[in-house]
Parts: structure tokens; C-alpha cells; sequence
């Protein structure tokens, strides 16, 4: 395999390697270590049929089930959809978030195949480095904000921005630290974000909405965070969302953009960072 940073922090583009292939132990080993050190990891020029993309992601293990499948039972559970097009009222994850942090253990690693990008360029995808997000802000900040718990909502955007029908019970809702420990490398994240974070939980709501906002406006304005990954057709990216954010840029209008998502759950619901600990 051939790697190249997309940044010094963030991202690797990863050649070399068929992923329509069964991988071996070694393979798999080396591609861990590289997720884990990496955030976002780009695989150009695969070809690969929905059952090859759901081996692939299933090595990582036990695949996800979006909270809106619901909507579209037909459809295979482990395969979601992302489409848009000239008749499209939005776009799937057109603004910084982490994805489906609404569940008790929300997904660990997300692989998305991009089939169809827009003719006239445009499309990408911004990922952000939430290890660097939580060393950027103070020392006050991270000890007023280590040990606090937000709540995720799934509500917020699946009801709120894409207006469809809850499941009977509605979306789930969790709660998770704010600063958070990724599992494989023990260091701190900075764990909430503007898809599906609510609130703070123990802070009144003008304390929290403003604490949430601050935090958003600083992911949003800090270029230093990100890393783009320029879409093209047959490629798949690869992201741990226990440690990054990412943002799907809608600026192709009336032009079309297609692929299709695999999830992982997570072993474990997110745990907080002690710090020292």
C-alpha cells in the first residue's frame, strides 16, 4: 500500500490495495493503524458491488442501521443512501456533525462510496480533527467543560431539517461527555456537534445554547481543524467519527451527487476523558 497525507494532522489517501478483495490479516492490521492515526483514510479507484462495500466496512465490525430506515423498509438496512439532485429540498449532512450521535452507541467508522459526482465540480466533503479541537481551547475551557454530559437528539435534524415522520417512541435520544475518550488512542475529544447535540445537560438553557454555539463557531471558523477530501467516481473514504467531524458541501446546484454509506457500531457507548486518569 501507498499512503499520502492529505494533511500533516488528518487524512490519508491510501493506493494500492482492492477492496473488492478480501483482505488479509496483515491488510486489515496495517489499515486499523492507519484509521486510528489518521481520522480519514481514501481509497481511489475501487469498483465494488454492495456486497464487496458491506464485507469491507464489516471487518471493522457489526453494521449499523440508520434511524430513518424506517422510512424506506425496502431497502437493504445496511445501505444509506446519499442523493442529490435538482429536486432535492436538502442534502444528507450539509453542515459540521459527527454522524447519528443520537444512538447509545453511535457509529464508530463510516465508509462512503461515491458512485456519481457533479459534472461541474464541487461536492466535497470537509472533515475536521476533533483531537486538535479540544487541544486548541483553554485550560479554563477544558476544565469547566470535562466531565459535563450533552444530550444527542436524534429529532434535530431528522425531524427538524429533513421533516420526516418519526418511528413509533420517535428518535432515539443519549447522552454523551462532552470531552470524550477515543477507545483506541485514550486521548480527549471534543465531542458534541451541531447535527444532533441539544443541549448541555445541568446548565440552564441560555448558559448551554451559548457554551454550544461558541463551540460550533469555533469549529466552523478554524481552517487549521480540516481536511477536504475532493470526491471522484469508484472512490470510498473511510472515517472514524469517535475523533473527526465532517461537513458535505452543497455548491453543485441543479448538478447531481450519489453514493452509498456503510456504518459500524461502536463496541461501547462514548466514555469520558478523566483527565489524569
Amino acid at each position: 500500500m501507498e499512503v499520502q497525507t492529505l494533511t500533516p494532522h488528518l487524512g490519508a489517501k491510501v493506493q494500492g490495495i482492492d477492496l473488492s478483495k478480501s483482505l488479509t490479516d496483515d491488510q486489515f492490521s496495517e489499515l486499523k493503524a492507519l484509521i486510528v492515526r489518521y481520522g480519514v483514510l481514501v481509497f481511489p479507484g475501487q469498483k465494488l458491488s454492495q456486497d464487496d462495500h458491506k464485507r469491507f466496512a464489516a471487518m471493522f465490525g457489526d453494521l449499523h442501521v440508520h434511524p430513518m430506515h424506517h422510512t424506506r423498509p425496502d431497502i437493504d438496512p445496511h445501505i444509506l443512501t446519499v442523493k442529490t439532485d435538482k429536486n432535492s429540498a436538502y442534502t444528507a449532512g450539509n453542515g459540521w456533525h459527527t454522524d447519528v450521535t443520537c444512538d447509545e452507541r453511535p457509529p464508530a467508522f463510516s465508509a462512503l462510496y461515491m458512485k456519481e459526482v457533479p459534472e461541474c465540480g464541487g461536492g466535497d466533503t470537509l472533515f475536521a480533527n476533533m483531537y486538535l479541537a479540544y487541544e486548541l481551547l483553554s485550560d479554563a475551557m477544558k476544565d469547566f467543560l470535562g466531565g459535563l454530559t450533552a444530550t444527542h437528539d436524534g429529532g434535530l435534524p431528522y425531524v427538524g431539517a429533513y421533516k420526516s415522520t418519526p418511528p413509533e417512541g420517535g428518535y432515539p435520544v443519549s447522552k454523551h461527555p462532552v470531552i470524550a475518550k477515543h477507545p483506541e488512542s485514550g486521548k480527549p475529544v471534543l465531542y458534541v456537534n451541531s447535527g444532533f447535540t441539544a443541549r448541555i445537560d445541568g446548565l440552564n438553557p441560555l448558559e448551554s445554547r451559548s457554551i454550544l454555539d461558541m463551540l460550533y463557531r469555533f469549529i466552523e471558523s478554524t481552517p487549521r481543524l480540516t481536511a477536504r477530501v475532493v470526491w471522484e467516481p469508484g472512490m470510498l473514504t473511510l472515517w472514524d467519527n469517535r475523533c473527526t467531524q465532517h461537513h458535505a458541501i452543497w455548491d453543485y446546484y441543479p448538478h447531481s451527487r450519489y453514493g452509498e454509506r456503510v456504518s459500524v457500531v461502536a463496541e461501547h457507548r462514548p466514555e469520558a476523558f478523566v483527565s489524569g486518569g
